[in-house]
């Protein structure tokens, strides 16, 4: 058993992970987060900052920390759609009491979607499965493939970015990177805490 958690420890520990993969791995937890449902529990916000700072010590070249990740980042979420239109479009010929659902997603994410392709990338999990309610609800190709574009890029150059700045600015910070780990996780999940607030204070 305690191997098990032991093993389970590593998988999220976003400097294993990087020492483990480096700019190869990276990418493909990346696109596995974004892109396939079950990549929910993969640490993306954590492991882009940790690189970050991991690349201004010189253990990894921040050209490349930025260029893969967000090219994985753009196909994951094409992925999900692309899942979710499918899906999609199978519930509805199967099960026609979805079609009601999936309609009031279509208006949500015509009125509405914009601002969740490029906002969700910031959430953990939800950036997951945002991409494929998109593609369920048939939001616009085209305006997805805009907005998934530019909230893939902010989201990877924001991350990696304020790791390799902190990284420079404070010296010898890998030391403490599981606090700054800490940090970064409690920021990422504090924007679904306060809405969880919200909802619980208004009932």
């Amino acid at each position: 058993m305690e191997s098990l958690i032991d093993s389970l420890r590593q998988l999220v520990d976003a400097r294993a992970l990087i020492q483990w993969g480096g700019i190869i791995g990276i990418t493909g937890i990346v696109f596995v987060e974004t892109g396939l449902f079950f990549g929910f529990f993969l640490p993306g916000d954590s492991l882009l900052v940790t690189s970050g700072i991991l690349a201004a010590a010189g253990q990894l070249d921040i050209r490349w920390l930025i260029l893969f990740p967000a090219i994985a980042a753009v196909v994951g979420d094409q992925t999900g759609y692309l899942i979710g239109r499918k899906a999609g479009n199978t519930l509805r010929e199967k099960y026609p009491k979805f079609r009601q659902h999936l309609d009031r997603a279509h208006t949500f994410y015509e009125r509405y979607g914009n601002k969740t392709i490029v906002f969700a990338r910031f959430v953990p999990i939800v950036r997951t499965f945002v991409p494929a309610v998109a593609g369920a609800a048939q939001m616009d190709y085209k305006r997805f493939v805009t907005f998934n574009i530019l909230g893939g890029l902010l989201w990877v150059l924001s991350t990696t970015l304020l790791g390799f700045t902190l990284g420079r600015a404070i010296p010898q910070i890998e030391k403490y990177l599981h606090l700054v780990i800490a940090i970064v996780i409690l920021l990422s999940i504090s924007p679904g805490l306060y809405e969880w607030w919200k909802i619980r204070k208004s009932a």
